[in-house]
């Protein structure tokens, strides 16, 4: 799966974080590896043109999507003809979701996970223009952030377990030079 990321914004996000979240969003939603996906974060003026431009409302948003080619989660990657679905491009505005940070109370960093999952499933055709579609959609992004924090916690614990072991292994002389194996 390829995910480009272009930060533009003038605002410094740890961006592999952006691009985890978005792989983990569409692994969750069984995307197929073939898939292209880009992410743009930009400056407040350029969302404003964009908001204006693609949905004829004025000032920033949060996040668009622009969807490319028509996602079809039925298309097999090693069927005839089948190549790289490009997906569409993700526009982040980390100035604007900054100020939404602070309402909700918490990170920069997590509401750009939040306004990147948004965006994936948008990409993916789901939308929140009606109540049964918010509760779909909304439900579906908390579920997949839910997952995705557990996933990260776990890694982490992982982890700092390694570093532990290694450091009590170091600590009696046992620490392995060049990895499982080696003596």
């Amino acid at each position: 799966m390829s995910i480009e990321i272009a930060n533009e914004s003038g605002v410094e996000v740890p961006e592999p974080s952006i691009v985890s979240v978005a792989r983990f969003a569409l692994d969750k939603m069984s995307v197929s590896q073939l898939a292209e996906l880009s992410i743009v974060l930009v400056e407040l003026d350029v969302m404003s043109d964009l908001h204006e431009r693609w949905m004829d409302l004025p000032g920033p948003t949060d996040v668009m999507a622009f969807p490319m080619d028509e996602y079809d989660s039925s298309r097999r990657p090693d069927s005839a003809g089948a190549g790289p679905a490009l997906l569409g491009d993700i526009v982040l505005c980390p100035a604007f979701a900054k100020d939404q940070a602070r309402k909700a109370g918490h990170s920069l960093l997590d509401e750009l996970h939040l306004l990147t999952v948004h965006g994936v499933l948008h990409l993916l055709g789901y939308d929140h223009a009606e109540p049964e579609e918010e509760r779909e959609m909304f439900g579906l992004q908390n579920q997949i952030l839910a997952d995705f924090r557990a996933a990260k916690a776990a890694a982490e614990r992982e982890q700092a377990q390694r570093s532990a072991d290694s450091a009590v292994l170091g600590a009696v002389g046992l620490e392995e030079q060049d990895g499982p194996g080696t003596h």
